[in-house]
């Protein structure tokens, strides 16, 4: 049961305890591959520890990066909010027991019957980035509140979002006037660094450019309250990154810069650094081969690949640790590549990695870090894949009923 997670802030493990408790449980259980398994007690420490370490933020979890009822239904019933990218993904936080005054729509883009349905469902607040949006939230969502997106270009992440998302800020500061004069309550400004944002101060654009817009729009008479910092918090991949007390000091002194000890109400939106460190995918070795006599690397096949669990290998943008059985020995450098009949499904050709030279097919590798972007990304159905078999544990470190 997931009350067996809700005790009042435990110690929390560490990663390497967490890792140690999900191999184990593979070791005892030997599931078929590929699999992932999900420890809940650590998804509940990192969420404390992310409400310790901003205690005057507003944690909104990214539902996309684990949709899991398991793992939705743990965050509400410790009180998170939710930012949905959906409509699918409201019903979902509504369903694990989440309040909808908890719910943030911040897809920019969405279809007017979307809109329509999510306020039906109670939805009251939505993000915007152009005026055809905006104009179906005032028709569609009369009285609701929104956020406009606006554009930032930190150099740090791992996978930034170009010109997808967002505008510029003279255009938000537009909408957020219309907003207000079509009836909505202007709220606030948004951002988002970038997933796997490895800069601390990657914020500070960010920042500084929601309080001009602030002050522009509190000079003609429109006050806006809220400041969506976005997520784009780090997980611990196999080429680490900074502590996430890190950000916390650096996101607050740019806050103070920019809005002194008036700080507006703050909302962040961690998804990755949530769930991604709670997960162990297990795969197996289907193949080794070399492609000519002389080629120092050897070619290792995996029945997991980009399509049903690693799509984050993509452009080798995410660079997941690998532990097996046989680490310990003499070890060779290695392309990685998943199973299915895809050119493009190769993991890592370009970032070198160096696995046992006695590694075989029917070996076990597990890819940790896996809790977010995994199952929730997988394909379904290309070369026959089924959803990728996810395990939730407990604080008994057996699964959840």
């Amino acid at each position: 049961m997931i009350e067996d997670v809700l005790v009042a802030d435990p110690p929390a493990d560490s990663v390497d305890a967490v890792r140690h408790r999900l191999r184990a449980f593979l070791d005892r259980h030997r599931p078929p591959t590929p699999c992932l398994v999900v420890d809940l007690p650590a998804v509940a420490d990192r969420y404390r520890l992310l409400r310790r370490l901003f205690p005057a933020a507003v944690l909104h979890y990214a539902v996309k990066a684990n949709p899991a009822p398991e793992v939705v239904g743990l965050l509400a019933a410790l009180g998170a909010s939710f930012d949905v990218a959906g409509v699918a993904e409201a019903e979902l936080c509504l369903r694990a027991g989440a309040p909808a005054d908890r719910l943030s729509y911040g897809n920019t883009v969405k279809k007017a019957s979307d809109v329509v349905r999510a306020h039906a469902l109670g939805v009251r607040v939505f993000t915007v980035d152009s005026e055809a949006d905006l104009l179906n939230v005032a028709a569609l969502a009369p009285g609701a509140d929104v956020l406009c997106r606006v554009f930032a270009f930190p150099t740090a992440a791992r996978s930034a979002f170009g010109r997808k998302f967002g505008c510029e800020p003279d255009l938000a500061a537009a909408l957020l006037h219309r907003a207000h004069r079509l009836g909505l309550r202007a709220r606030g400004v948004s951002f988002h660094v970038g997933t796997q944002q490895l800069d601390p101060r990657a914020w500070e654009h960010g920042i500084a450019t929601a309080a001009r817009i602030m002050a522009t729009l509190a000079a003609s008479g429109v006050h806006l309250t809220t400041l969506d910092l976005g997520g784009g918090l780090p997980a611990g991949y196999r080429d680490g990154a900074p502590p996430l007390a890190d950000y916390a000091t650096a996101i607050g002194e740019s806050l103070d810069r920019h809005f002194g000890s008036a700080w507006p109400e703050v909302v962040l939106e961690p998804g990755r650094a949530v769930v991604a460190d709670a997960g162990v995918l297990r795969t197996e070795v289907v193949l080794v081969s070399r492609k000519s006599y002389e080629d120092r690397h050897r070619w290792v096949y995996l029945d997991v690949g980009r399509h049903n669990g690693l799509t984050e290998t993509e452009d080798e943008f995410i660079t997941y640790a690998l532990a097996t059985a046989r680490d310990g020995g003499p070890v060779g450098p290695v392309v990685l590549a998943g199973p299915t009949c895809d050119g493009d499904d190769v993991l890592y050709e370009r970032n070198t990695y160096h696995l046992p030279l006695d590694l075989a097919p029917g070996d076990l590798v597990d890819v940790l870090a896996t809790g977010a972007y995994t199952a929730s990304c997988a394909t379904v159905g290309f070369n026959g894949f089924p959803p990728l078999p996810t395990t939730h544990l407990g604080a008994s470190g057996e699964p959840v009923r």
